[in-house]
C-alpha cells in the first residue's frame, strides 16, 4: 500500500475565518432574520388595524423583556445589514480590496452598526 504525502485540508479547529468572512456569513444570517422579523411587523400592523383590544394585547406582549431583547436584536441586525450593504456598494466601485482596508472597513462597519443601534435606543427611549 502506498502512502500519500500530500497535505490534508485544515480542520475547522485549525482554520480561523478572517473578520471579512465572518461578516459575510453574518450578513446572510441577518438577511434571514430580517425576513422572519417581518412576520412580527405584520403582527403589529394587524394589532393596529384590529382595534383597541388587539392593540392593548400587542402592547402587553411587546413589553416583555425577551421580546424587547429580540426587538433590539432586530434593530441591530437591520443596521448591520445596512452597513454591510453600503460596504458592498463601495466594493462595486472596485475600491478597497487590499487586506488592510478590508479589515479596517470591517471594524468600521461593526462600529457604525453599534453606534446606529445605540443612537436609535437613545432616541426611542425618550
Amino acid at each position: 500500500m502506498s502512502t500519500n504525502n500530500r497535505p490534508i485540508s485544515p480542520h475547522l479547529q485549525v482554520y480561523k475565518l478572517p473578520l471579512t468572512g465572518i461578516l459575510s456569513i453574518t450578513h446572510r444570517f441577518t438577511g434571514v432574520l430580517l425576513s422572519t422579523g417581518l412576520i412580527f411587523f405584520v403582527y403589529i400592523l394587524y394589532a393596529l388595524a384590529g382595534g383597541s383590544i388587539t392593540y392593548a394585547a400587542m402592547q402587553a406582549f411587546t413589553s416583555l423583556g425577551l421580546v424587547q431583547l429580540l426587538y433590539w436584536g432586530f434593530i441591530y441586525a437591520l443596521f448591520l445589514h445596512l452597513c454591510h450593504g453600503v460596504r458592498h456598494l463601495i466594493w462595486d466601485t472596485g475600491k478597497s480590496f487590499d487586506r488592510d482596508t478590508l479589515n479596517r472597513n470591517a471594524i468600521i462597519e461593526l462600529g457604525a452598526s453599534l453606534v446606529l443601534t445605540l443612537t436609535t435606543l437613545l432616541i426611542l427611549s425618550k
